[in-house]
């Protein structure tokens, strides 16, 4: 009995093992990096499961609106002195475990006398080329899946191409633009066409302005950032003991926090998945991202009514956009003398806070929240499921599309609106979980509840401060059950079975 017991835990173990080593060789580090995942790694992830809504017969696309996040990036300045800081530091502990005659047999080869990619750069935040490229080709796919929409002779008033005034966003829209209107000129082997990029976007750039000039926002984020990096330390401080017990280095907190970011930089920029990622196992990236996500879920998504307000004169503007599209075809007015498709570019800071007013990745309870403008419950701790991803929400690149049709022979409406997430059909809780929503049912449910708000009055006023004792008893207990999941990763899988 004893014996079939040990081969028994003999197979299992090895059975573990093995599973392990398929999970990890299937797991792709690329496609879990937050807001820093590249488009092309995230834009078919997460979208299986809903079923496009039939579009009714008779029905054409007869305007197109686009809000689009800038492509792949370079590290900041910021973020650049970040890793000269680390590299410094690494070299520091190998000196230091030399010295003390400790073994580097753990420690890779890679990490020893490692400098950042960036060293020197003078520079930072710019579009790579791979940026451009993700760009570019979405141009060339959106031009493609909608002919009839962009069949007409390139005009900046039929085809206006918006972009806020950082390079980055702008080289973006120039990007796009050379997609979407390659082959419709005479420049150059691709027979491009010349193109108007306007920076002077006015929805866009009330939204950058809220995040530089607004007060009540800049207050409230302060507010949030020292909570929010509070959130992290658990985490961060449960991995760094780990990679101190794997590799015998003397690594801090702050070396952690700067190896995932190095990960990531090296994951999404330059196809490194072997080097800091390789550092982290799954369970540990996925810890990461998921702080990572929360930060964005706080500062920029549901997590306070404040970060989407901001993307009201957007939204505003996008159904305002929708109305003269409208008047345009009930007019018959002549093709190429009124607008066909709005294509703007801009930031994370932009992209969130429109998605989450168009109420996407939450469930319909959660929905009946924001039009209440309540904070949701923060996203959960792996292993357990959740529907906000970084990754998902706002990758490089990521997009929202808001097509409008004209539907003549349905009787029950004549225009609907189809809403498109990194260009995959998209659930709308105000519309019944549909894709496809009656224009006006879309203002009634989605866009009515928010427009009670004013950029100017919002930014002017004193915002109302919440108690302090109930938030700190929320924090509380969010630190005990963070803590509690640390201990017993176990037990909070076999609760999630």
């Amino acid at each position: 009995m004893k014996t079939s017991m040990a081969v028994l835990s003999l197979v299992l173990f090895w059975f573990s093992i093995l599973s392990h080593s398929i999970a990890d060789q299937a797991f792709d580090v690329r496609q879990h990096l937050s807001t820093v995942t590249r488009y092309g790694a995230a834009k078919d992830v997460g979208y299986g499961s809903f079923e496009q809504s039939s579009i009714y017969e008779g029905c054409t696309p007869i305007h197109l609106n686009l809000v689009a996040r800038h492509g792949t990036r370079s590290p900041t300045k910021k973020r650049m002195r970040e890793l000269d800081r680390l590299a410094s530091h690494l070299g520091e502990l190998i000196r230091d475990a030399k010295e003390q005659n400790l073994s580097l047999q753990k420690v890779p080869i890679w990490l020893q006398g490692w400098k950042s990619p960036w060293k020197g750069k003078l520079k930072g935040g710019e579009l790579i080329s791979k940026g451009e490229d993700e760009l570019y080709d979405l141009g060339i796919r959106i031009r493609e899946r909608f002919p009839d929409l962009f069949k007409e002779e390139y005009h900046p008033d039929v085809y206006p191409i918006k972009a806020t005034q950082v390079p980055r966003a702008s080289a973006s829209a120039v990007a796009f633009g050379m997609g979407l209107l390659s082959e419709k000129g005479s420049l150059g082997p691709g027979h491009h066409r010349a193109f108007a990029v306007s920076s002077e976007s006015r929805a866009s750039d009330i939204m950058l302005r809220f995040y530089d000039s607004c007060e009540n926002y800049k207050a409230f984020r302060g507010s949030q950032e020292p909570a929010v990096n509070k959130l992290k330390e658990p985490i961060l401080d449960e991995i760094t003991a780990a990679l101190v017990s794997r590799f015998e280095l003397n690594f801090t907190r702050q070396d952690t926090a700067s190896l995932w970011f190095l990960c990531k930089q090296e994951a999404s920029l330059l196809d490194i998945t072997d080097q800091a990622c390789g550092l982290f196992s799954p369970s540990e990236v996925a810890l990461l991202e998921w702080t990572d996500d929360l930060e964005v879920f706080i500062l920029k998504g549901y997590g306070k009514s404040i970060n989407y307000r901001m993307g009201v004169p957007l939204l505003e503007d996008v159904v305002q956009s929708m109305e003269q599209a409208i008047k345009a075809q009930e007019e018959q007015l002549a093709p190429g003398s009124y607008e066909k498709a709005r294509l703007r570019f801009a930031h994370a800071e932009t992209v969130v806070p429109f998605t989450c007013l168009l109420g996407l990745f939450l469930e319909q309870s959660e929905f009946q929240q924001i039009q209440r403008e309540q904070p949701l419950e923060l996203p959960p701790r792996p292993p357990h499921s959740r529907n906000w991803w970084g990754s998902s929400v706002a990758p490089f690149a990521g997009n929202n599309i808001l097509v409008l049709h004209s539907c003549p022979s349905n009787p029950s409406s004549k225009y609907f609106i189809q809403v498109l997430h990194n260009e995959h059909p998209i659930p709308m809780p105000g519309c019944n979980n549909s894709d496809f929503c009656p224009f006006e049912e879309f203002k009634k449910m989605i866009v009515a509840p928010h427009l009670k708000h004013d950029y100017n009055a919002l930014c002017a006023k004193k915002l109302e401060q919440p108690e302090l004792k109930p938030e700190t008893s929320k924090l509380s207990q969010l630190f005990r059950w963070l803590f509690s999941m640390g201990r017993d990763e176990t037990q909070s899988t076999k609760a999630e079975l």
